[in-house]
């Protein structure tokens, strides 16, 4: 009976852990856009520029990579394909991985502020990181691959981000209540989130990963990411292991994340 229980109770979590952030999103939209509002106002206050900035940085950052990649190495890819296309095109939705994965490590330090001295649903906290971001990138995916591809592709370079937003939810939840309690982890992240992107067929295709390195494209579930949307956007190739990898990994992490966090929720302000 332990084990029939333990099975209820996980996938009560799972269910749990999937809709609890878009009921809680629905039931305060008011509060969480006031939230988003913040959050732009202090990503762009007091610059020439404005909100600008907001789609600036990612373009500066996708520059940066495409001079040092394209025009100083000059990297020729196989087959025909595009290097800046496949770039491009699988850079935009790693900036928004990255991003929300760094913020949601120290979304309660950067909130501190809003809910230190009042009632506040907390568990909407670990999702903002996540919209503001979403909103941004599935701007600039749709532009990209409209102009890159033909703007018939528009809705699935918007899809794209959505998804992977939707995909990120768990990530998010279980990063916040780790970097509450594991402060250190916050100093390893980067040189993680560096390392991952190179493992990562971004800058690089597939194939040109050395054979006995392979196995690490099975184990990276943002490989099989980037995979899918390579196929879909520009109809490379995949395989049926990079969709259902990423989703057995996301189904998995559902409830984990989901107790985890309901769990160190109490302990929010003392730990702060």
């Amino acid at each position: 009976m332990n084990i029939f229980n333990f099975i209820y109770r996980y996938l009560k979590a799972t269910y749990l852990g999937f809709w609890i952030p878009f009921q809680s999103l629905y039931s305060h939209k008011n509060l969480v856009l006031l939230l988003i509002k913040r959050d732009v106002t202090n990503r762009t206050s007091n610059t020439l520029l404005g909100d600008a900035w907001l789609f600036f940085q990612p373009a500066l950052q996708v520059v940066g990579f495409w001079f040092l990649l394209d025009v100083v190495l000059k990297i020729k890819f196989p087959n025909g394909v595009a290097f800046f296309d496949y770039f491009i095109v699988g850079m935009l939705p790693w900036l928004l991985i990255s991003e929300v994965l760094m913020r949601s490590l120290n979304v309660f330090n950067e909130f501190e502020g809003v809910y230190r001295r009042a009632v506040f649903p907390l568990i909407i906290l670990p999702l903002m990181p996540l919209l503001l971001s979403t909103l941004l990138y599935a701007v600039i995916m749709a532009v990209t691959v409209g102009l890159l591809q033909g703007w018939a592709l528009i809705p699935i370079g918007i899809a794209t981000i959505l998804l992977i937003a939707i995909w990120l939810i768990p990530f998010c939840y279980l990063l916040a209540a780790i970097g509450l309690f594991l402060k250190d982890i916050a100093q390893f992240f980067p040189f993680l989130i560096t390392i991952t992107l190179y493992l990562t067929p971004i800058l690089y295709m597939p194939q040109q990963m050395p054979d006995a390195m392979h196995w690490v494209l099975a184990i990276n579930p943002i490989a099989d990411v980037m995979a899918l949307i390579h196929a879909v956007v520009q109809d490379l190739t995949w395989t049926w292991a990079n969709l259902w990898r990423p989703i057995i990994l996301w189904l998995l992490l559902l409830a984990p994340a989901f107790v985890l966090f309901k769990r160190a929720e109490p302990h929010v302000r003392e730990m702060l």
